[in-house]
């Protein structure tokens, strides 16, 4: 009979990542996740700024935002509360798709095209409709929505078809593994610990990076700060029908 002892499962996957990335590189072995979340960080961050505190990358921060408008009898609760139905009816669809495609087909693509689609649509729309000035506007909840449906579409991608990669969009799961990570290297300095150590500071650089990036940008140019952000989900759109590319980035859907 075989005992599963705590945290082996995790030690043997670390061990699994570090004889492939020792093959591969950092770069050509992360660069698809970094990618991914330099994006997720630049577009929140611009929406964030131009649609008069609106998250496009998740839903906690807009529920928050309707608890706030509550005591201060915000004209922009009604948006903050639509989040959800939005986010969720999104995450059906998008869910729905993944079941019906063909496993031989190329669902991740897919759906990284369809993300595309919407930030395109979301440019568009915040560029035709600003500047925001009304927090409850009827443009400012199509604007934002836009967005939002983008990155629901990749949520669903990261928990289903993008295999064990880890959440491109949710950065706070990825900065306590960074802590964890640190723990570890600190108390035990192995190259396996040292390889998962980067991983993790990646992750959480690239969503501040972009963060940083995306102000710079909107600053400067306002909303057409986002069709840089558009291209490498673009790439990657193409990039991921490949099999040995998935299999490189961890992106093989879980059976």
């Amino acid at each position: 009979m075989s005992v599963n002892i705590p945290g082996s499962k995790d030690k043997k996957d670390k061990a699994a990542d570090h004889d492939i990335s020792s093959e591969q590189g950092f770069w050509q072995r992360y660069h698809a996740s970094v990618l991914l979340t330099a994006v997720g960080g630049a577009i929140d961050t611009i929406g964030f700024i131009g649609l008069l505190g609106f998250f496009t990358n998740h839903v906690t921060g807009n529920l928050v935002s309707a608890g706030s408008a509550i005591v201060k009898d915000d004209k922009g609760l009604w948006i903050d509360l639509a989040v959800l139905p939005v986010f969720i009816i999104t995450v059906m669809i998008t869910k729905r798709v993944i079941d019906v495609v063909s496993s031989e087909r190329p669902v991740l693509s897919y759906l990284l095209f369809a993300e595309v689609a919407f930030l395109i649509a979301f440019m568009a729309a915040a560029l035709y409709f600003a500047p925001f000035a009304d927090p409850g506007a009827l443009s400012l909840a199509f604007t934002g929505f836009l967005g939002l449906i983008a990155f629901a579409i990749r949520n669903t991608a990261g928990k289903t078809v993008m295999g064990k990669m880890r959440p491109t969009l949710l950065m706070t799961g990825n900065t306590t593994q960074l802590g964890i990570d640190l723990s570890d290297y600190v108390f035990n300095r192995s190259s396996c610990n040292m390889e998962s150590l980067k991983h993790s500071l990646a992750f959480v650089l690239s969503f501040v990076g972009g963060a940083f990036l995306g102000t710079i940008l909107y600053i400067q140019i306002g909303f057409w700060s986002i069709a840089p952000f558009i291209l490498p989900v673009l790439y990657l759109a193409f990039a991921v029908r490949s099999g040995e590319f998935r299999r490189e980035h961890n992106m093989v859907p879980k059976k």
